[in-house]
């Protein structure tokens, strides 16, 4: 932006009061309290310029079929939602989620930047910050699991180009998530246990844990959001996730009572949920018998993910307690302290144990 005042017959441009130095002057001295400062333009990178692009990623072929089945008028999808509609309102009304997320464009463009995973917009979300959390994810990846997951451009992913190789943050969040339930629960040498994702999405977990871990025997998806339950069917059907199934809403708790889960997980899905929804599922949880569950939160007002709170700043901490969970672990998602700090995303994993 540029300040100039028109000086008429010649025509000449310029600001001599210093308007432009008096602005700057003045934003910086109301931002320097807080540990920021005010740069020229000039002395960005590139990666850090804004675009003011934060859309959807339409830029990309979607496979044979998809675009006339992911629509919002899908069969499917309408019998999803009404049944969504008569279920207990305490655990569907949104905090985040309203239906005009997961509509159009952002249905079939569903990995984009946008709703279910930001990949450009929010801390160290940059070129820079997804080469360093590729680089450590490397260097914690004592299953090879770098190399036998890959990654794609598919339904809007906007992935970095590293060391000749994609990256995206589906990939590298679920690196760093498989690990920390690696290191603390030995997840790839457990005997075909169950997993159960309380907010699964798209099904970005799922597609990953069962690809990379053939021990795995069931991974459970379910979603409050119907949408959510209709694009994680297909995702997971299209990526051949065989051992993966998503299940409705209205049939979750029939299902606990008569299989076994041994894990559930919580990945920035409370921090998205009205309190009362919470307590509905850590209630269900509790009552099945569920042994661990393992949550991400968000970094809601500024927060660093140390404390569990949803986005209206609510703390989900002593609902948690209150159905009988205790914490085991908390670290933070990047366990060194210069990654968590410039790596993307950096938030605090929780693992909690069933009394």
């Amino acid at each position: 932006m540029s300040l100039r005042r028109w000086t008429g017959a010649s025509a000449k441009i310029e600001d001599p009061m210093g308007v432009k130095n008096r602005l700057r002057n003045l934003l910086s001295g109301a931002v320097r309290p807080f540990g920021y400062e005010v740069m020229e333009q000039s002395a960005l990178y590139d990666w850090q310029k804004p675009t003011g692009d934060q859309s959807p990623s339409t830029s990309t072929d979607l496979p044979d079929g998809a675009f006339a089945y992911l629509v919002d008028n899908h069969p499917s999808l309408e019998a999803l939602r009404a049944r969504y509609a008569k279920f207990n309102a305490a655990v569907t009304a949104p905090l985040v989620w309203t239906d005009e997320l997961v509509r159009g464009e952002r249905l079939r463009f569903f990995r984009g930047d946008y709703a279910y995973v930001w990949q450009r917009q929010g801390r160290n979300m940059n070129l820079l910050g997804y080469a360093l959390t590729m680089y450590y994810a490397r260097s914690i990846d004592t299953l090879g699991l770098m190399e036998k997951l890959q990654d794609d451009d598919l339904f809007g992913n906007r992935p970095f180009q590293v060391d000749g190789r994609y990256v995206s943050r589906d990939l590298l969040d679920s690196l760093i998530e498989i690990y920390f339930l690696e290191r603390h629960l030995k997840l790839s040498q457990l005997d075909r246990p169950t997993l159960l994702d309380i907010g699964a999405g798209y099904g970005r977990l799922a597609h990953r844990v069962v690809e990379g871990l053939p021990n795995v025997g069931q991974y459970l998806c379910t979603d409050g959001v119907a949408a959510s339950t209709f694009v994680s069917e297909y995702y997971l059907r299209f990526r051949k996730a065989s051992k993966a199934s998503v299940i409705p809403l209205d049939e979750i708790e029939a299902r606990l009572t008569s299989q076994k889960v041994d894990i559930a997980i919580n990945i920035h899905s409370f921090s998205e949920c009205q309190i009362s929804a919470i307590d509905w599922w850590l209630a269900l949880l509790a009552r099945a018998g569920v042994r661990y569950l393992f949550i991400v939160p968000n970094t809601a007002g500024g927060s660093d993910g140390q404390q569990l709170l949803t986005n209206d700043l609510k703390d989900f901490m002593p609902l948690i307690e209150r159905c009988g969970y205790r914490l085991v672990v908390r670290e933070p998602k990047f366990r060194d302290p210069v990654v968590q700090t410039y790596g993307i995303n950096p938030t605090y994993h929780h693992l909690f144990e069933l009394r």
